[in-house]
Protein backbone atom coordinates (compact mmCIF):
# COMPACT_ATOMS: atom_id res chain seq x y z
CA UNK A 1 0.00 0.00 0.00
CA UNK A 2 1.34 3.42 -0.93
CA UNK A 3 1.73 5.67 2.12
CA UNK A 4 -0.09 8.99 1.83
CA UNK A 5 2.20 12.02 2.06
CA UNK A 6 2.01 13.87 5.36
CA UNK A 7 0.18 17.17 5.13
CA UNK A 8 2.28 20.30 5.41
CA UNK A 9 1.67 22.11 8.69
CA UNK A 10 1.36 25.88 8.48
CA UNK A 11 1.66 28.00 11.62
CA UNK A 12 -0.45 31.15 11.60
CA UNK A 13 -0.48 33.91 14.25
CA UNK A 14 -3.47 33.50 16.57
CA UNK A 15 -4.18 37.21 16.14
CA UNK A 16 -5.58 36.40 12.69
CA UNK A 17 -8.48 34.51 14.29
CA UNK A 18 -11.42 35.74 16.33
CA UNK A 19 -11.77 34.88 20.01
CA UNK A 20 -14.71 32.69 19.02
CA UNK A 21 -12.59 30.75 16.52
CA UNK A 22 -9.76 30.32 19.03
CA UNK A 23 -12.24 29.11 21.65
CA UNK A 24 -13.66 26.58 19.22
CA UNK A 25 -10.30 25.11 18.20
CA UNK A 26 -9.10 25.01 21.80
CA UNK A 27 -12.22 23.14 22.97
CA UNK A 28 -11.92 20.67 20.08
CA UNK A 29 -8.38 19.81 21.18
CA UNK A 30 -9.50 19.10 24.75
CA UNK A 31 -12.54 16.84 24.25
CA UNK A 32 -10.60 13.74 25.37
CA UNK A 33 -8.07 15.46 27.61
CA UNK A 34 -7.21 14.14 31.08
CA UNK A 35 -8.58 17.37 32.58
CA UNK A 36 -10.68 18.95 29.78
CA UNK A 37 -11.07 22.52 31.17
CA UNK A 38 -13.42 23.78 28.43
CA UNK A 39 -13.70 27.52 27.83
CA UNK A 40 -16.18 29.98 26.39
CA UNK A 41 -15.16 33.10 24.49
CA UNK A 42 -15.51 35.37 27.52
CA UNK A 43 -13.30 33.17 29.67
CA UNK A 44 -10.65 32.85 26.98
CA UNK A 45 -10.55 36.63 26.50
CA UNK A 46 -10.10 37.02 30.26
CA UNK A 47 -7.37 34.37 30.24
CA UNK A 48 -5.50 36.19 27.49
CA UNK A 49 -5.58 39.48 29.39
CA UNK A 50 -4.82 38.04 32.84
CA UNK A 51 -1.81 36.00 31.74
CA UNK A 52 -0.30 38.47 29.23
CA UNK A 53 -0.88 36.17 26.27
CA UNK A 54 0.53 37.71 23.09
CA UNK A 55 -1.76 36.66 20.24
CA UNK A 56 0.73 37.91 17.64
CA UNK A 57 3.23 35.38 19.03
CA UNK A 58 0.69 32.62 19.69
CA UNK A 59 0.02 30.10 16.93
CA UNK A 60 -2.69 28.09 15.21
CA UNK A 61 -1.59 25.02 13.22
CA UNK A 62 -3.35 24.39 9.92
CA UNK A 63 -3.07 21.97 7.04
CA UNK A 64 -5.09 21.52 3.90
CA UNK A 65 -8.03 20.20 5.93
CA UNK A 66 -8.31 23.10 8.37
CA UNK A 67 -7.20 23.94 11.91
CA UNK A 68 -5.30 21.15 13.67
CA UNK A 69 -4.05 22.70 16.91
CA UNK A 70 -3.33 25.80 18.92
CA UNK A 71 -0.69 27.01 21.37
CA UNK A 72 -0.36 30.33 23.16
CA UNK A 73 2.58 32.33 24.46
CA UNK A 74 2.49 34.51 27.55
CA UNK A 75 5.16 37.21 27.54
CA UNK A 76 6.58 39.13 30.51
CA UNK A 77 9.91 40.78 31.22
CA UNK A 78 12.75 38.25 30.71
CA UNK A 79 10.43 35.26 30.45
CA UNK A 80 7.76 33.54 28.37
CA UNK A 81 5.10 30.91 29.11
CA UNK A 82 3.89 28.10 26.87
CA UNK A 83 0.18 27.53 27.50
CA UNK A 84 -3.11 26.27 26.00
CA UNK A 85 -1.30 23.75 23.82
CA UNK A 86 -3.71 21.36 22.18
CA UNK A 87 -3.96 19.16 19.08
CA UNK A 88 -7.23 17.78 17.69
CA UNK A 89 -7.66 14.06 18.45
CA UNK A 90 -7.03 11.89 15.44
CA UNK A 91 -4.32 14.18 14.11
CA UNK A 92 -1.88 13.68 16.97
CA UNK A 93 1.49 11.99 16.46
CA UNK A 94 1.72 13.84 13.16
CA UNK A 95 4.14 16.49 14.37
CA UNK A 96 1.57 19.21 15.05
CA UNK A 97 2.37 19.55 18.75
CA UNK A 98 6.10 19.61 18.10
CA UNK A 99 5.68 22.24 15.39
CA UNK A 100 3.56 24.43 17.67
CA UNK A 101 5.98 24.34 20.59
CA UNK A 102 8.98 24.89 18.33
CA UNK A 103 7.12 27.82 16.82
CA UNK A 104 6.46 29.38 20.22
CA UNK A 105 10.10 28.96 21.22
CA UNK A 106 11.13 30.66 18.00
CA UNK A 107 8.76 33.54 18.75
CA UNK A 108 10.18 33.79 22.26
CA UNK A 109 13.69 33.91 20.82
CA UNK A 110 12.73 36.70 18.41
CA UNK A 111 11.81 38.76 21.47
CA UNK A 112 15.25 38.13 22.96
CA UNK A 113 13.82 35.81 25.63
CA UNK A 114 15.68 32.57 26.29
CA UNK A 115 13.82 31.48 29.45
CA UNK A 116 10.51 29.67 28.98
CA UNK A 117 8.10 28.16 31.49
CA UNK A 118 5.17 25.74 31.33
CA UNK A 119 3.13 23.28 33.35
CA UNK A 120 2.01 19.84 32.17
CA UNK A 121 -0.58 17.68 33.88
CA UNK A 122 1.09 14.84 35.73
CA UNK A 123 0.90 11.51 33.85
CA UNK A 124 0.24 13.23 30.51
CA UNK A 125 3.16 11.24 29.16
CA UNK A 126 3.06 12.29 25.47
CA UNK A 127 3.15 16.01 26.30
CA UNK A 128 5.72 15.47 29.04
CA UNK A 129 8.04 13.63 26.65
CA UNK A 130 7.54 16.28 23.96
CA UNK A 131 8.69 19.00 26.34
CA UNK A 132 11.72 16.96 27.41
CA UNK A 133 12.63 16.49 23.73
CA UNK A 134 12.51 20.25 23.17
CA UNK A 135 14.85 21.06 26.03
CA UNK A 136 12.56 21.61 29.02
CA UNK A 137 13.46 20.17 32.42
CA UNK A 138 11.42 19.52 35.57
CA UNK A 139 11.66 21.98 38.45
CA UNK A 140 8.77 20.98 40.71
CA UNK A 141 5.39 19.42 41.26
CA UNK A 142 2.29 21.55 41.71
CA UNK A 143 -1.07 20.86 43.34
CA UNK A 144 -4.53 22.01 42.29
CA UNK A 145 -6.67 22.18 45.43
CA UNK A 146 -10.36 22.62 46.14
CA UNK A 147 -12.45 23.25 49.22
CA UNK A 148 -16.20 22.76 48.89
CA UNK A 149 -18.48 25.34 50.52
CA UNK A 150 -20.41 22.63 52.37
CA UNK A 151 -17.49 21.86 54.68
CA UNK A 152 -18.82 22.51 58.23
CA UNK A 153 -17.94 26.07 59.31
CA UNK A 154 -14.99 26.50 61.64
CA UNK A 155 -14.63 29.29 64.15
CA UNK A 156 -11.78 31.67 63.35
CA UNK A 157 -8.65 31.42 65.42
CA UNK A 158 -8.17 34.17 67.94
CA UNK A 159 -5.96 36.74 66.25
CA UNK A 160 -5.56 40.40 65.51
CA UNK A 161 -6.97 40.38 61.98
CA UNK A 162 -7.03 43.33 59.61
CA UNK A 163 -8.67 43.39 56.19
CA UNK A 164 -6.50 44.73 53.38
CA UNK A 165 -7.79 46.87 50.55
CA UNK A 166 -6.78 46.08 46.98
CA UNK A 167 -3.90 48.56 46.87
CA UNK A 168 -2.51 47.21 50.15
CA UNK A 169 -2.80 43.61 48.91
CA UNK A 170 -1.03 44.40 45.66
CA UNK A 171 1.77 46.10 47.57
CA UNK A 172 2.27 42.91 49.58
CA UNK A 173 2.53 40.58 46.59
CA UNK A 174 5.26 42.82 45.22
CA UNK A 175 7.50 41.42 47.97
CA UNK A 176 9.99 38.94 46.59
CA UNK A 177 8.54 35.44 46.81
CA UNK A 178 11.13 33.65 44.71
CA UNK A 179 10.29 31.85 41.46
CA UNK A 180 6.54 31.32 41.18
CA UNK A 181 4.46 29.56 38.51
CA UNK A 182 3.13 32.01 35.91
CA UNK A 183 -0.40 31.85 37.32
CA UNK A 184 0.80 33.02 40.74
CA UNK A 185 3.22 35.74 39.73
CA UNK A 186 2.60 39.32 40.84
CA UNK A 187 1.77 40.46 37.30
CA UNK A 188 -1.17 38.06 37.22
CA UNK A 189 -2.78 39.53 40.33
CA UNK A 190 -2.35 43.07 39.04
CA UNK A 191 -4.61 42.17 36.09
CA UNK A 192 -7.33 40.74 38.32
CA UNK A 193 -10.29 42.53 39.89
CA UNK A 194 -11.84 41.86 43.32
CA UNK A 195 -8.49 41.45 45.07
CA UNK A 196 -8.50 41.72 48.87
CA UNK A 197 -6.35 40.51 51.71
CA UNK A 198 -5.94 39.70 55.39
CA UNK A 199 -3.06 40.40 57.74
CA UNK A 200 -2.98 38.38 60.96
CA UNK A 201 -1.02 38.50 64.20
CA UNK A 202 -1.50 35.53 66.53
CA UNK A 203 -1.26 35.55 70.30
CA UNK A 204 2.23 34.02 70.21
CA UNK A 205 3.49 36.82 67.98
CA UNK A 206 3.28 34.88 64.71
CA UNK A 207 2.45 37.10 61.75
CA UNK A 208 1.45 36.56 58.14
CA UNK A 209 -0.86 37.58 55.35
CA UNK A 210 -3.15 36.24 52.65
CA UNK A 211 -4.14 37.89 49.37
CA UNK A 212 -7.06 36.43 47.40
CA UNK A 213 -9.64 37.04 44.71
CA UNK A 214 -13.28 36.93 45.70
CA UNK A 215 -15.76 36.40 42.87
CA UNK A 216 -19.51 35.93 43.15
CA UNK A 217 -19.37 32.19 43.86
CA UNK A 218 -15.65 31.52 44.17
CA UNK A 219 -12.51 32.27 46.16
CA UNK A 220 -9.28 31.82 44.23
CA UNK A 221 -5.77 33.11 43.42
CA UNK A 222 -4.28 32.82 46.90
CA UNK A 223 -0.93 34.45 47.53
CA UNK A 224 0.32 34.21 51.11
CA UNK A 225 3.34 34.46 53.33
CA UNK A 226 4.28 33.71 56.94
CA UNK A 227 6.55 36.46 58.20
CA UNK A 228 7.19 34.88 61.61
CA UNK A 229 6.01 31.63 63.16
CA UNK A 230 4.86 28.23 61.92
CA UNK A 231 3.56 28.35 58.32
CA UNK A 232 1.06 25.52 58.84
CA UNK A 233 -0.43 27.23 61.87
CA UNK A 234 -0.52 30.59 60.10
CA UNK A 235 -2.23 29.04 57.08
CA UNK A 236 -4.90 27.51 59.29
CA UNK A 237 -5.36 30.86 61.01
CA UNK A 238 -5.88 32.98 57.92
CA UNK A 239 -8.03 30.31 56.26
CA UNK A 240 -10.23 30.07 59.35
CA UNK A 241 -10.89 33.82 59.15
CA UNK A 242 -11.46 33.75 55.39
CA UNK A 243 -13.92 30.85 55.39
CA UNK A 244 -15.73 32.17 58.44
CA UNK A 245 -16.33 35.36 56.44
CA UNK A 246 -17.33 33.53 53.22
CA UNK A 247 -18.77 30.17 54.33
CA UNK A 248 -20.83 29.58 51.16
CA UNK A 249 -18.16 30.15 48.54
CA UNK A 250 -16.37 27.39 46.70
CA UNK A 251 -12.56 27.64 46.68
CA UNK A 252 -10.17 26.57 43.92
CA UNK A 253 -6.42 27.06 44.02
CA UNK A 254 -3.88 26.44 41.27
CA UNK A 255 -0.23 25.50 41.28
CA UNK A 256 0.68 25.21 44.95
CA UNK A 257 4.11 23.63 45.35
CA UNK A 258 4.03 20.18 46.96
CA UNK A 259 6.80 21.33 49.30
CA UNK A 260 4.89 24.41 50.51
CA UNK A 261 5.13 24.37 54.33
CA UNK A 262 1.63 25.91 54.57
CA UNK A 263 -0.01 22.79 53.11
CA UNK A 264 -0.83 21.03 56.43
CA UNK A 265 -2.93 24.05 57.36
CA UNK A 266 -4.84 23.83 54.09
CA UNK A 267 -5.51 20.14 54.54
CA UNK A 268 -6.67 20.66 58.10
CA UNK A 269 -9.12 23.23 56.75
CA UNK A 270 -10.66 20.68 54.38
CA UNK A 271 -8.80 21.30 51.12
CA UNK A 272 -8.48 18.28 48.84
CA UNK A 273 -6.25 17.61 45.85
CA UNK A 274 -7.91 17.64 42.42
CA UNK A 275 -4.86 16.80 40.31
CA UNK A 276 -1.17 17.65 39.87
CA UNK A 277 0.97 19.43 37.34
CA UNK A 278 4.69 19.22 36.64
CA UNK A 279 6.40 22.60 36.32
CA UNK A 280 9.06 22.70 33.61
CA UNK A 281 11.59 25.33 32.52
CA UNK A 282 13.79 25.80 29.48
CA UNK A 283 16.92 27.88 29.86
CA UNK A 284 18.30 29.61 32.91
CA UNK A 285 15.83 31.75 34.90
CA UNK A 286 16.63 35.46 35.13
CA UNK A 287 17.99 36.69 38.46
CA UNK A 288 14.97 38.99 38.82
CA UNK A 289 12.72 35.94 39.01
CA UNK A 290 14.58 33.71 41.45
CA UNK A 291 16.42 35.95 43.89
CA UNK A 292 15.13 35.93 47.46
CA UNK A 293 15.55 38.03 50.54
Amino acid sequence: MTQQPQAVIELIPASQFSIGELTSIYNQTRVDYMVPMPMNAERLAEYIETYDVDLERSLVAMDGSGMRGVAMLGVRADRAWVTRLGVIPGTRKGGVGTALVRGLLEQSGLLGIDFNMLEVIKNNTPAHQLFFKLGFYEVGELLILRRAPLVPPIEPMIADARRLERYEALDLIGDDRGAQPWTNQSETLHHVTDISGLRLTLGDGSTGWLVYQRQKFLLSRFIYKTDTGDPAMMAYAFLSHLHHQYPRLDTRLENIHVSDPHLPGFRKMGYIESFRRIEMWRGEPPASLVHSK
